[in-house]
């Protein structure tokens, strides 16, 4: 009985930190990975320097926000998905609902 607990423990911390943490890492990195090559010229007329990205920064920070964007929305999928007596399923490789059962 309690190590039943401790294996559910197990994938309840390994969820959360994927989930609860995971994603706001990768979007911290997302806006990190914008900031790479920032080192910009300074305006002639003492305005704020202007700030340069790089292809590879920009790009970057694109895949990290992409995955953010598709962690939430499989997210809420499986929340709506669950509320309607469905199930997500990847037998497929992409996301889909089926009935329960």
């Amino acid at each position: 009985m309690f190590s039943l607990f401790l294996q559910d423990a197990w994938k309840v911390l390994l969820y959360s930190l994927v989930l609860g943490a995971g994603l706001p890492v990768v979007y911290a990195l997302g806006v990190r990975a914008l900031a790479i090559g920032g080192a910009g010229a300074d305006a002639a007329d003492g305005a704020a320097p202007v700030v340069r990205r790089t292809p590879v920064g920009t790009a970057l920070a694109a895949v990290c926000f992409l995955v953010v964007i598709a962690g939430v929305a499989i997210g809420l999928t499986y929340i709506v998905a669950s509320g309607q007596g469905k199930m997500l399923s990847f037998e497929h490789v992409y996301p889909t609902l089926v009935p329960k059962g």
